[in-house]
């Protein structure tokens, strides 16, 4: 199967944002791919955190939702919509979810982001925990190739990388990190992290971020890209919009699990 990670750099207008993400869908699907997977925050980076509140939308209900589904449907693809601010029970923190839209148009998973980012060197500083309300439930979700053929899919979001037990409850076969890491933390850690979660649990992974400067001032570190089971780097790009396209293989995946069988060696 042939997979997209779509990397932005997403500003403020939500309408143009929308236009470059369907852009490059439209070049992901043109390429082969059947499963695309947006960054988080894709379709806004506002001013301040507050900001996100202002789009929050309630399941099933909303222009975000309304693009995915269509584009899914209408470009013949499974398409991860990195995240999105939905609304939740307090009007002053939406969940940070990442919503999975079948070929069909259909919207078969949701993950909220789980670990909320909080970062401050001095220099600059985040807090997500101030407008964002944490998901509580790890979520896998099945993805049917054109083939046939099915993988087992775990949903992640950026700053949960830094947390290796989630995605050993997820027990995935591909594992999804859509993300907006800083330029500061992930020229520190975001390859050697995402190497980690692909070797440890034996899987691929697809990693799409946010990369580049931002209307808002923000500089995110970008390097989206494609990691297979034995930890190597298969696509990659640095910084700017674009698509990093890879083939992933089932018998490559069962190859490394028979090679070195650690999953079956876990005690603990």
């Amino acid at each position: 199967m042939k997979v997209a990670a779509i990397q932005m750099v997403s500003g403020i207008s939500l309408d143009v944002n929308l236009s470059e993400a369907l852009r490059l869908l439209r070049q992901a699907a043109s390429a082969g791919a059947e499963l695309a997977v947006l960054p988080e925050y894709f379709c806004f980076m506002g001013h301040k955190e507050e900001d996100k509140l202002l789009l929050a939308e309630t399941p099933g209900l909303g222009t975000v939702q309304d693009f995915l589904s269509d584009a899914a449907r209408g470009l013949k693809l499974w398409i991860v919509g990195g995240t999105l601010p939905m609304a939740t029970d307090d009007p002053h923190h939406a969940a940070n979810a990442s919503l999975v839209y079948s070929p069909r148009g259909e919207n078969v998973s949701r993950y909220d982001k789980i670990h909320l980012f909080r970062f401050d060197n001095g220099r600059e500083s985040y807090d997500e925990a101030a407008v964002l309300q944490a998901g509580e439930t790890p979520t896998v979700f099945d993805c049917k190739t054109r083939s046939g053929d099915s993988w087992r899919v775990g949903q992640s979001v950026c700053y949960d990388l830094r947390f290796a037990e989630l995605y050993r409850v997820l027990a995935a076969d591909l594992l999804l990190v859509p993300s907006a890491f800083t330029h500061t933390t992930g020229q520190a850690h975001w390859e050697v992290l995402l190497r980690a979660r692909a070797i440890e649990n034996q899987a691929y992974v697809i990693a799409s971020a946010q990369g580049g400067l931002h209307e808002n001032g923000r500089r995110t570190w970008g390097h989206s890209m494609v990691i297979d089971p034995w930890g190597e780097v298969m696509a990659m790009q640095a910084e700017g919009p674009g698509v990093v396209l890879a083939d992933i293989n089932r018998e490559r995946l069962r190859s490394v699990r028979e090679q070195l069988p650690a999953l079956q060696h876990r005690r603990l």
